[in-house]
């Protein structure tokens, strides 16, 4: 099989050649109470882990959480929940047994080759011609966590710092004293619900919008769910924000079809005092719809539609003006080169969630960190929803080989991202005895 090596957008490569003996997948159901979004509901949470086994002896786990419903919707509507995860599942599965016998240099370039080819077999075994790419991304978010720690492990890097490549440090070069931890509510929360987690200490809140119905009855009731938040916790204040106000981060999931409809939705929040506070609406249209948003006078992030870094220049091109980058949703590898573009091109990113298990948390955590301050907001950014879904979320977290760590819980809103966090790099290097455990 051919070798795997470095092309011009991807990292130096390392001096080392590592080749992969031996390679395994398996995976763990894991329950969740109803998750609604993009007009339908998550029930069942799919824990994947890739094992990746160098010609040394050095051994690697990585893990992942699918997300069928977020990454291509059209899979999920085709099939039942087990089934969609199913196929995801076979692609992971594919790719381990792609990298067999190959040998990589930098986890970017192995991702950039094998790429392609996993795409392939979606698309063939889901029958979806066009699958999105993001499904792909996904589904090899475990081998290529495996592939970094196996990188580092080889190269004797020891720290999450020295483990980023020189070409996409500039992205990733700050150092946040906090993170805030943006919990996220689905379609059809009460407000009141939302203003318990305020109460809480939350002061940033991903709000899902994009409700069910036609798209007038979506519309209808989303500006009923503005109005009810903003009566409830608009007066409600932050020490985290430049105008001292919560800020509000809205995800219609892509469920607008129209331009006309997003600014009905900002034309209502303007008439009742709460434009001001959106931080952010993120990806209100389908990826198809190439509609320009840089003058609708709100800060518009890509999310799905940012799959790869070429995408995410594109968005840039139709005035995005943020970048939900997925670290656990899109692999690492392409999140730091997506966070080198931003970068480059001066447009924020800010970390979002695919309701991940706790190790996973801090990998994003990981990036999240270290990203530029976003704009209004003195502190990281990162959306954490799992303790939100999760049914057995403290067993989830008893995986994580920090459990106790600084860094881990959230207090009063925000995640101490303190100078332990740094210097171990939030625990990611050290393995997790219950997922080391799937492969014996």
């Amino acid at each position: 099989m051919v070798a795997a090596t470095a092309i011009e957008t991807s990292a130096k490569p390392a001096a080392k050649a590592i080749k992969i003996k031996r390679v395994d997948a398996n995976f763990e159901r894991e329950p969740l109470n109803p998750y609604r979004f993009k007009g339908s509901a998550i029930t069942d949470s799919w824990q994947t882990a890739t094992l990746l086994e160098s010609e040394s002896g050095i051994r690697k786990v990585g893990i992942a959480t699918q997300g069928v419903l977020w990454s291509d919707a059209r899979v999920f509507a085709a099939h039942s929940e087990s089934a969609g995860n199913a196929l995801m599942y076979a692609m992971s599965e594919h790719a381990a047994q792609l990298v067999r016998g190959m040998t990589f240099t930098n986890p970017v370039a192995l991702l950039e080759q094998i790429l392609p080819d996993v795409l392939a077999y979606g698309r063939k075994i889901t029958g979806i011609s066009d699958l999105r790419k993001t499904f792909a991304l996904n589904a090899l978010v475990g081998l290529d966590n495996a592939a970094w720690l196996l990188y580092a492990a080889e190269n004797n890097i020891k720290t999450f710092d020295d483990m980023v490549p020189a070409a996409y440090k500039q992205g990733l070069s700050h150092r946040h004293s906090k993170v805030a931890s943006v919990p996220s509510f689905s379609v059809g929360t009460t407000a009141e619900r939302v203003k318990t987690a305020a109460d809480e200490g939350f002061f940033v809140l991903k709000l899902k919008t994009g409700a069910a119905g036609t798209q007038q009855e979506m519309l209808e009731k989303d500006l009923a769910f503005l109005t009810a938040v903003h009566k409830a916790i608009g007066h409600y204040e932050t020490p985290y924000t430049t105008n001292g106000k919560i800020p509000y981060y809205f995800d219609p999931n892509g469920r607008y079809e129209e331009k006309e409809t997003l600014l009905r939705f900002i034309d209502h929040a303007k008439k009742i005092g709460a434009l001001d506070q959106i931080a952010l609406i993120e990806e209100p249209f389908d990826e198809s719809k190439e509609i320009f948003v840089g003058d609708v006078g709100v800060r518009i992030a890509a999310d799905e539609s940012a799959h790869t870094v070429e995408d995410a220049a594109r968005r840039i091109e139709l005035g995005y003006g943020a970048i939900a980058v997925k670290a656990i949703a899109k692999t690492l590898s392409m999140t730091m080169k997506i966070a080198q573009l931003a970068y480059e091109k001066k447009v924020p990113c800010f970390c979002a969630d695919l309701t991940v298990n706790p190790i996973l948390v801090d990998w994003n955590k990981s990036v999240a960190a270290r990203l530029p301050p976003f704009p209004g907001i003195s502190i990281g950014l990162q959306e954490t929803n799992g303790h939100q879904y999760y049914k057995n979320w403290q067993k989830l977290l008893s995986y994580h080989p920090k459990a106790t760590a600084s860094w881990v819980p959230t207090q009063q809103g925000v995640y101490l991202t303190d100078t332990s966090f740094y210097a171990e790099s939030a625990g990611i290097f050290e393995p997790s005895a219950h997922y080391e455990g799937l492969f014996g």
